[in-house]
């Protein structure tokens, strides 16, 4: 199922005229995304063109003047992550020549965002290294959503705006009054995320699966923090990749007596087998956002699929407007 965002436009929201000096801008990696966002505000996506030879290179060229106008180019760096990233810095080269006044990256999904700290030695922190890159590719803003890592956002050196896909996710969770709701957090890492939901859920008890290894090659041992038995789970995360650790948590929850396990994260990566785990039935539902474009072959029974293109689209307009953005969608 696609659900749209609760969030409608503000009447004070006018058709932009086509000598506002805002322009929209989309990569080919989520093109779906790009039109609701550009159908929130009321306008087109500005053409260009998009190549690619024989040996793989890529080729960009912007079909319209943008000199002096504000340009945000709406591209997540999901699969294939590579070309997609590339994509991304050559549209921010191309509307820099074409003397854009101001270029704001819009990462819906910041790719290369799990390396975020050295945890041995010789080894890349790639997170700061796309930073860098598409900052130096020549943008002055980014406006990301849902940042594996919430100190990513000091990896940058140029202004950013970090928005939230929780308010969407909340509000779905909300609207299906799910009685004794407890939200789970799937290591401890997540406690902040899924602190965060459980309070605008009407400050919903929280529960944390602790995972522990004892040595190695001895499997993992985990326990629940928190009353689960007879309660309505719901595992919060802000990515699901192949799916190992939800189902491990799914799992877990209902050994521990949860009556029924929902999962919902921002990102949906899908990396194989995460399809397979999914719909293996310990879930009754999977609630994703579409940060991250979903093939109709990825798609199954158990999955909801909701819309952040309003929030993106209210975030670009208060951005442009220079309105307050931070209290918004926390």
């Amino acid at each position: 199922m696609i659900h749209s965002a609760t969030l409608t436009p503000p009447s004070a929201l006018p058709t932009i005229p086509d000598n506002h000096r805002l322009r929209l801008l989309a990569g080919s990696s989520n093109t779906p995304l790009s039109l609701e966002i550009a159908r929130y505000l009321g306008m087109d996506l500005s053409p260009m063109v998009r190549k690619c030879f024989a040996d793989g290179e890529l080729y960009v060229q912007i079909q319209e003047s943008i000199r002096g106008c504000d340009v945000y180019l709406i591209q997540p760096t999901c699969r294939p992550v590579n070309d997609n990233l590339m994509e991304l810095l050559i549209m921010i080269d191309a509307c820099r020549r074409a003397s854009a006044r101001q270029i704001t990256a819009v990462l819906p999904y910041y790719g290369y965002a799990r390396a975020d700290r050295k945890t041995a030695g010789r080894e890349s922190i790639t997170a700061k290294l796309a930073a860098n890159l598409i900052t130096q590719a020549g943008a002055n803003r980014i406006l990301a959503m849902d940042l594996h890592a919430a100190q990513i956002q000091g990896y940058f050196d140029i202004p950013m705006d970090h928005v939230y896909g929780s308010p969407t996710l909340v509000d779905y969770i909300a609207s299906k009054q799910l009685e004794d709701l407890v939200v789970v957090s799937p290591d401890v890492g997540g406690v902040a995320r899924a602190r965060a939901l459980a309070k605008r859920l009407n400050d919903a008890p929280l529960a944390i699966i602790d995972k522990r290894r004892q040595a190695h090659n001895i499997a993992e041992v985990m326990n629940v923090i928190g009353d689960v038995r007879g309660k309505t789970a719901v595992l919060v995360d802000d990515m699901i990749d192949t799916a190992g650790t939800i189902l491990e948590g799914a799992k877990i929850l209902r050994k521990e007596g949860a009556r029924q396990v929902y999962a919902c994260a921002t990102h949906a990566v899908f990396s194989p087998p995460a399809i397979e785990r999914l719909s293996s039935g310990l879930l009754e539902e999977v609630i994703v956002t579409n940060t991250i474009p979903i093939a109709e072959e990825n798609r199954f029974p158990q999955l909801t699929i909701l819309s952040v293109a309003n929030v993106i689209g209210e975030t670009i307009w208060r951005i442009h407007e220079d309105s307050s953005v931070s209290s918004l969608f926390r």
